[in-house]
């Protein structure tokens, strides 16, 4: 008889999930996640546009995402915004837990019409972001352009991800922000997906991240 065929480790399916709930005085955000889904979503902040690029991350990362979240909007839009990036960066740790099998790194470019947008990311558990993008506007509709920098900020130190974003081009406001969201989705996905050669190992050469 004939010796088998050695052949890389089988890879068990993980149930990739998270529930956050987080309540401070100025917000309440609870945000489902499930890495390995299909981009349904179900996604209320009462900030609409917040909202479109939400749907953005979903679809083209094909997570499955559900986020209800209630702030002081009377106010203004900062506090919700910056507690949905990080409440959304919790529930990305956690599904991930000690990160082991992943890709790690992601990268995308992402056209929308006039506008190109980089995305660079590494799980690497050293929460860092590097942003670029001019935004001609001040405001998208009734959106603040100031705060698409703060839920990436709220985002990357909750989820301990190195995150670089690069503007190439773009003169149109929503076009520069939705091809951002939509880059920062294809590289999340990239780097969130199981490698199979690496089977259940954690993607680092100290063993940890």
């Amino acid at each position: 008889m004939s010796s088998p065929v050695n052949s890389p480790p089988r890879v068990t399916p993980l149930c990739r999930t998270a529930e956050v709930h987080r309540r401070t005085g100025e917000t309440d955000v609870c945000v489902r996640l499930g890495l390995d889904g299909s981009g349904q979503h179900q996604v209320r902040t009462g900030i609409p546009f917040l909202d479109h690029m939400l749907v953005q991350l979903s679809t083209h990362g094909l997570f499955d995402l559900e986020i209800e979240a209630v702030g002081d909007l009377e106010i203004d839009d900062h506090h919700t915004n910056e507690d949905v990036g990080i409440t959304l960066g919790q529930a990305f740790a956690k599904a991930l837990s000690d990160r082991q099998g992943i890709h790690r790194f992601g990268h995308f470019w992402a056209p929308l019409d006039e506008s190109l947008v980089q995305v660079v990311l590494d799980f690497s558990g050293r929460p860092h972001l590097s942003y670029g993008l001019e935004i001609p506007t001040q405001r998208i509709g009734t959106y603040d352009t100031q705060l698409v920098r703060e839920f990436f900020q709220g985002f990357v130190n909750h989820a301990q991800v190195t995150l670089h974003i690069r503007q190439a081009d773009g003169i149109n406001s929503h076009h520069i922000v939705e091809a951002t969201f939509k880059a920062f989705a294809r590289a999340l996905r990239a780097a969130t997906e199981i490698d199979p050669r690496r089977a259940a190992k954690i993607p680092s050469s100290k063993g940890v991240l």
